[in-house]
C-alpha cells in the first residue's frame, strides 16, 4: 500500500493533513467525554433527592407502625403520617427521573458532539484520501507489466483523469496521440500521470531514454 506520495512537498502535505486528522478526532473525543463527566455530575442532586426521599419514607412508616399501637385512636394517629410516606416516595420518584433524564443527556449530548466532526472528517478528508492511496497504490502495481504496456496504460489514466489543460499542454490531440501510439505523446502523458500523484517519473525517463530513436 502506497500512504505517501514520492515528492517531497505533496508528502509533507499529505503526512500534515492526517496528523490534523488525528488531532481533529482525538480532541472531538476528549472534547465528548469531558461532557460526559460533567453531565453525569448532575446525577448528584437526582441521588440526594433520591436518599432522601427513601429516608423521609422510610422514618414516616416507622412513625405510621408506631402510632398504631396507641389503643383506640392508633389508626387515625397514623393516617398524616402514611401521607408525608407518600410525600417521600414522590420525591424519590421525581429523584429517580431526574437521575434518568440525566443519563439519557449524558449519553445523547456527547455522542452528537464527536459524530458530528467525525462525519465531517469522513465526508472530506477520508474521501481524498482513500481514493489517492487507491491510485497510488494500484500505479505502483503496474511495475509488473512490461514498460510499454505500464506506460500506455498509465497515459490512459491521465486521459482520463487529467484536466483538458493539462493535456493541451502535452499535445493538442492527445487521445489521437494515444491511439495512434506516438512515442513522445504517450510518455508524457504516463509522466503526467505520475506528477498528478506526486510519484517519481524516473521509471518513464529511463524507459524513453532506453528506446531507440
Amino acid at each position: 500500500m502506497k500512504l505517501y506520495a514520492d515528492a517531497p512537498v505533496r508528502a509533507c502535505l499529505q503526512l500534515v493533513s492526517d496528523l490534523f486528522a488525528l488531532v481533529w478526532v482525538f480532541v472531538w473525543i476528549s472534547a465528548a467525554l469531558s461532557l460526559r463527566e460533567v453531565l453525569l455530575s448532575l446525577n448528584r442532586p437526582g441521588e440526594l433527592m433520591t436518599s432522601t426521599g427513601d429516608g423521609f419514607t422510610e422514618h414516616m412508616n416507622s412513625a405510621a407502625e408506631n402510632v398504631r399501637q396507641v389503643p383506640l385512636a392508633g389508626d387515625a394517629l397514623a393516617t398524616p403520617f402514611a401521607g408525608l410516606s407518600e410525600n417521600g416516595e414522590s420525591l424519590s420518584a421525581a429523584g429517580d427521573s431526574f437521575q434518568e433524564s440525566v443519563s439519557s443527556l449524558a449519553l445523547t449530548l456527547p455522542l452528537l458532539v464527536a459524530v458530528l466532526p467525525l462525519l465531517l472528517l469522513a465526508a472530506t478528508w477520508l474521501p481524498v484520501r482513500a481514493r489517492w492511496i487507491s491510485r497510488a497504490t494500484s500505479t505502483k502495481q503496474l511495475i509488473g507489466l512490461a514498460p510499454q504496456a505500464r506506460t500506455r496504460l498509465l497515459a490512459l489514466r491521465a486521459l482520463s483523469l487529467a484536466s483538458p489543460t493539462q493535456l493541451m499542454a502535452v499535445h493538442e490531440d492527445p487521445a489521437g496521440a494515444w491511439q495512434e501510439n506516438d512515442p513522445d505523446t504517450v510518455t508524457e502523458l504516463a509522466a503526467l500521470e505520475l506528477r498528478r500523484l506526486g510519484l517519481r517519473t524516473e521509471p518513464i525517463a529511463e524507459q524513453k531514454a532506453l528506446e531507440p530513436s
